[in-house]
């Protein structure tokens, strides 16, 4: 893990998001979940989308999901990402109804991809501290 040369995650608000990388660490997955109205959403923020209150908590959730759109990356603006190339940049939308930034990883690129196909989460232990959720073929 001492060789990772990509950027690691630089959470804006560390605090907040400490639960979800925790959480990855241990290959789960976790998104809030809003206490009064039930509403899932996906990215973290201090008050819930759905009815404004800021009474909300990390929830684990299956990790499966449907490919609901993708890009092939093929030039990386990074070069440290050259070696992955060519690499799927996808949304994925969980069966809890939010959608998240992924990779799609274990399947061949571009034409082991399909909108609306199965997708279950996997983790990459990147470094000691940053394991990454994403996300392969069910």
């Amino acid at each position: 893990m001492a060789d990772y040369t990509k950027p690691l995650p630089r959470p804006e608000d560390p605090e907040l998001t400490q639960p979800f990388w925790d959480a990855a660490k241990r290959h789960e997955l976790v998104i809030p979940r809003c206490r009064r109205c039930n509403a899932y959403f996906w990215y973290p923020r201090p008050a819930c989308p759905t009815c404004l209150r800021e009474d909300w908590k990390w929830t684990p959730v299956s990790g499966r999901g449907r490919l609901h759109t993708f890009t092939v990356v093929r030039q990386p603006s990074n070069p440290n990402f050259e070696p992955d190339v060519p690499y799927a940049y996808a949304i994925v939308q969980l069966e809890e109804g939010v959608r998240m930034v992924s990779n799609i990883v274990d399947c061949e690129i571009p034409d082991g991809l399909a909108v609306d196909m199965p997708l279950k989460a996997s983790y990459d232990d990147v470094a000691d501290e940053w394991t990454l959720v994403k996300f392969k073929p069910a």
